[in-house]
């Protein structure tokens, strides 16, 4: 490693270290859990030990130790490094699922708030059904109908969890847009879409950052689920949910090829929320 490489990675760990002292002991222990998972996601080559899909059956279904950390799975492969391959996967879902959920919800949502009238009522009628129907099963409806892979999952969970955030939204921008200030730059003669472009839009989403955080990891369980019912990514992907798939057939033989990949989801999934939940306490002032 190069004298600058070393200085630059020096300097960003003391940057790190000096954010977390600032921050509760339980938020930056999830930072890090976070933080760990991101960098696995990036540069997997970084953090794993062994090739995540090189075949090894002499090595078949051992237990961890130090020369496979995590065991090994059916086909001898090194179940740490596929565990952090496949982080790269369920993050990529988790965040373009998220991504489609709020574009789908800020679409149905502000129009029905800002349009008021019939269309409102239609509008929050479809939110309304669609959030009666339950997300696992407008989710395996449609990878059903289009076929499991990566983009499917995005699509699938991204429209199931779309109508929750709608009704949010909604709720956000009809007790903004009847705030003072929006009222004053009517008054004033603001175009109506600089008004919803300066005022409501900022406004209405400013509380949902914490809620977006909080959606990535609850998107990543969706998928898992998907996956863990053979309706995810295809093997050979370390994809997390599709490694909980691939071991259930093993799970008295070999616990850690559920365990394991089922801790990762678990962390991933409850830090975004507990730091979700904090900046959510932060935005409302409660802390």
């Amino acid at each position: 490693m190069s004298m600058f490489a070393e200085v630059a990675i020096s300097r960003l760990l003391r940057e790190v270290l000096a954010i977390l002292r600032h921050v509760p002991f339980r938020i930056a222990v999830c930072l890090i859990i976070v933080g760990v998972f991101v960098l696995a996601a990036m540069a997997p080559k970084v953090l794993q030990t062994h090739d995540p899909l090189a075949i090894d059956l002499t090595s078949a279904l051992q237990s961890p130790s130090i020369a496979h950390w995590f065991g090994t799975d059916q086909l001898g492969r090194d179940l740490y490094s596929r565990v952090v391959e496949g982080a790269g996967q369920s993050l990529a879902i988790g965040l373009g699922a998220t991504a489609l959920s709020m574009s789908v919800a800020i679409t149905i949502g502000g129009a029905a708030a800002l349009s008021g009238g019939l269309l409102d009522s239609i509008l929050s009628r479809i939110i309304d059904v669609l959030f009666a129907i339950p997300t696992l099963l407008l989710a395996l409806v449609f990878v059903t109908v289009f076929g499991p892979s990566v983009l499917t999952e995005v699509v699938a969970v991204g429209i199931g969890t779309a109508p929750g955030y709608a009704r949010m939204i909604r709720g956000q921008m009809l007790s903004i847009k009847g705030a003072g200030y929006v009222e004053a730059a009517n008054v004033l003669g603001h175009p109506f879409p600089r008004i919803v472009w300066r005022h409501i839009l900022p406004n209405a989403m400013n509380p949902l950052t914490a809620m977006m955080t909080i959606g990535v990891g609850q998107a990543i369980i969706w998928a898992s689920g998907l996956a863990f019912l053979g309706l995810g990514v295809a093997p050979p992907a370390p994809e997390w949910g599709a490694l909980l798939n691939a071991g259930r057939n093993y799970i008295i033989y070999a616990w850690w090829l559920e365990i394991i990949p089922g801790l990762a989801v678990t962390a991933f999934a409850l830090s975004l929320t507990i730091i979700g939940r904090h900046l959510q306490d932060r935005l409302e002032g409660k802390r």
